[in-house]
C-alpha cells in the first residue's frame, strides 16, 4: 500500500491535468489527441494501482469504483479510435464488466443501507450511471451506429465521465464538510448537464 498509493495519487494528478488540456484544446488536433492518450494511460495506472489496494484493504467499494472509472477512459479511447464502429471481443468484455460493476454497486448499496452507511447514496447514483452508460455503449455497437456524430458523442460522454471520476477522487480525499456522500456526487451533478449540452451540439 505504501508503494502503490503515491503512484496512484501522482497518476490522478496527471490524469486531471491532461483531461483539462484535452477539454480546452481544439478537438481532433494533435495536441488534443496527445492529451487524450496521456489521460488514458494515467487512468490505466490509477486502475492498476487501485485494484490491488482494494484487494489488500478488502474494500469492495473502491474495487467497483476503479472498474467503473477505468471503463469510462477505456471506452472513450475506443470510440475515438474505432471509426468503423465495429466492436471487438475486448469491447464486449469491457461493456459486460461495466454493467456488472453497476449491478455490484446496487447490491452493495443495499448492504450499506441496511447498515446505516450513507455511502449507499453514492453507490445508487454511480450504479445507475454505470448500467446506463454501459447499456448505451452496448446499443451503439449492437446497432452498428457508433460512427460519425454518435461515435464522437460516445467518446465525449465516456471521457467526460472519467474526468468526473478523477475530480471526485480529488474532492473526497479531504471533504470540506460532512456528509461525505455530497462530495462524491457533486461533480456528477455539476458536470453532467454540460455533457448533455455538448452532446446536443454534436448530434444537432
Amino acid at each position: 500500500m505504501a508503494f502503490l498509493l503515491p503512484i496512484h495519487i501522482l497518476a490522478g494528478i496527471i490524469a486531471l491535468f491532461c483531461a483539462a488540456l484535452a477539454v480546452v484544446s481544439k478537438k481532433g488536433k494533435r495536441f488534443h489527441v496527445l492529451s487524450g492518450i496521456a489521460y488514458f494511460w494515467s487512468m490505466a495506472v490509477i486502475f492498476i494501482t487501485a485494484i490491488p489496494m482494494s484487494i489488500i484493504g478488502g474494500n469492495v467499494f473502491l474495487f467497483l469504483i476503479a472498474v467503473f472509472s477505468f471503463y469510462l477512459a477505456f471506452a472513450g479511447m475506443r470510440f475515438a479510435r474505432n471509426r468503423d464502429g465495429i466492436a471487438t471481443t475486448l469491447d464486449w468484455v469491457a461493456i459486460g464488466l461495466m454493467i456488472l460493476s453497476g449491478l455490484g454497486m446496487l447490491i452493495l448499496a443495499a448492504v450499506y443501507f441496511l447498515n446505516n452507511n450513507s455511502q449507499y447514496i453514492v453507490l445508487i447514483v454511480f450504479g445507475l450511471i454505470s448500467i446506463t452508460l454501459g447499456s448505451a455503449d452496448f446499443r451503439s455497437y449492437k446497432n452498428n451506429s457508433a460512427t460519425g456524430k454518435e461515435r464522437i458523442s460516445r467518446h465525449l460522454t465516456n471521457m467526460m465521465g472519467g474526468t468526473i471520476a478523477v475530480i471526485t477522487a480529488v474532492l473526497v480525499v479531504n471533504p470540506p464538510f460532512e456528509p461525505e456522500w455530497i462530495w462524491w456526487i457533486f461533480p456528477t451533478i455539476l458536470i453532467t448537464p454540460i455533457i448533455f449540452w455538448w452532446n446536443y451540439k454534436i448530434l444537432k
